[in-house]
């Protein structure tokens, strides 16, 4: 009698037993992958932002009882041009809350901080009268201790958030710790029943799996510079990207926050190489405006640490508000360290711009100045080499390069025209800008 099960029928029934499981196992894989690409979107989107709510705020809040006291024992009222942007970032920060998708524990921040906005407007008005005794009473008082509970609120939250983040992750893990174990078990039998194929997908699932769990519990770590092996195109491979994306977003964002001058907060000079590169790259024709206060070594010298340090402030505000009206929209304003500043812009600007900060800045020098000085045009110092002498008052220098005139643009190329030209412009009296049109080698 001639068996059903023949050697056919049977490689067919195997074949269909092996399917069935593959596609099985395959779609439950697509749909937890699915629905782990989904949380971790929403954990990227809400936790991880959450944090930097939370020290953004933190960092504003310090600053300003950094400024209060400054304000409460120097009495200066020109540092309240510093204190009102704080005040008004803090509402911008606390607005955001209402608007982004954060956890329900924050929705009790914004009250938290409406005692606390209305008691400091009630001290920046003080401060405005001059009233700076009636101001140390407030600030003792009142906003400083209001500061104080919103701190310690604000590490509370960040303990709340961080518990909150702990048990998504733990969560996460779980789930795609879930979703291995039963797609292996599911994948294994197909191994049982003669299917090589599912050696590769239990490859595959194993090793994307792991590679996700590490990356995630790297980057909750602070680690953003986390390598994920994921060479594949399907899911796994796509999250792998945006998981890549995301840490690289990360890092770079830390590195500007860490790369921004302490004191002007404009890009440095990592920000600053980065655009000229990228510009270089991509052939962008631009201008490099190198700008320089002269006589500065001696102003500090002779009025302080302090007033020097608003003077540089001053200069990179005025650099920002002469670009913002004057400038395009992609260009980029840096500070290099010290006095020295760079404009980075498109050819056709540079020389307009050249033109509006120096009227800009030359109207502001009398502001610097004590009425004797100024009344006599200079101040009295010693030089680098102990004599004392007379000093010329602040003007400042700007030496322009346009990268249509280097043959081959490259940083050490303009980085030498700029020193070339400063060295000239030092030499010239009053405030100057130079614009090198010679064709250049490199």
């Amino acid at each position: 009698m001639r068996s059903y099960f023949t050697v056919t029928r049977k490689v067919a029934l195997g074949y269909l037993v092996i399917m069935a499981f593959s596609l099985f196992a395959v779609g439950y894989a697509l749909v937890s992958l699915h629905d782990h690409n989904r949380r971790t979107e929403q954990l990227v989107g809400g936790q991880f932002q959450a944090f930097s709510l939370l020290r953004d705020i933190r960092q504003n809040l310090l600053a300003q009882d950094n400024l209060e006291k400054q304000l409460v024992i120097m009495r200066d009222s020109q540092l309240l041009a510093l204190l009102e942007p704080r005040a008004a970032d803090l509402e911008t920060l606390i607005a955001g809350i209402k608007t982004s998708p954060l956890p329900s524990y924050f929705k009790t921040l914004p009250a938290a901080v409406a005692e606390y906005t209305t008691q400091t407007s009630l001290l920046a008005k003080v401060f405005a009268k001059g009233d700076w005794d009636q101001a140390a009473t407030i600030a003792t008082t009142t906003t400083a201790p209001l500061r104080n509970q919103l701190l310690e609120e604000l590490i509370n939250l960040r303990g709340q958030h961080q518990t909150a983040l702990d048990n998504d992750l733990y969560e996460l893990s779980l789930q795609s710790s879930k979703a291995y174990r039963f797609t292996l078990i599911i994948t294994l039998i197909g191994i049982v029943l003669s299917a090589p194929v599912a050696l590769t997908v239990i490859a595959s699932i194993h090793n994307s799996v792991r590679a996700l769990q590490k990356a995630t519990r790297d980057i909750a770590a602070g680690s953003f510079d986390t390598q994920i092996d994921i060479r594949s195109n399907d899911e796994f491979g796509q999250l792998a990207q945006d998981f890549a994306s995301m840490s690289l977003k990360l890092m770079e964002f830390e590195q500007l926050n860490l790369d921004a001058n302490p004191l002007t907060r404009l890009p440095g000079n990592l920000t600053i190489d980065r655009e000229l590169e990228k510009r270089i790259t991509q052939e962008i024709p631009f201008a490099h405006l190198f700008i320089d206060l002269d006589n500065f070594k001696s102003y500090g010298d002779h009025y302080g640490y302090k007033v020097g340090s608003d003077v540089i402030n001053m200069v990179g505000n005025l650099l920002l508000e002469v670009v913002t009206q004057h400038g395009g929209k992609n260009d980029l304003v840096g500070h290099i360290g010290g006095d020295d500043y760079v404009v980075l812009t498109s050819p056709e600007r540079g020389e307009d711009l050249a033109k509006n900060i120096i009227s800009t800045f030359d109207s502001r020098v009398p502001e610097l100045y004590e009425k004797k000085d100024l009344k006599a045009g200079f101040i009295l110092g010693t030089d680098r080499h102990g004599i004392k002498r007379s000093f010329p008052l602040l003007t400042i220098s700007i030496a322009i390069t346009l990268s249509e005139n280097l043959e081959h643009p490259s940083l050490l190329a303009i980085s030498r025209n700029c020193a070339m030209m400063k060295g000239h412009l030092k030499q010239l009296e009053n405030s100057n800008y130079l614009i090198d049109r010679r064709k250049l080698l490199p």
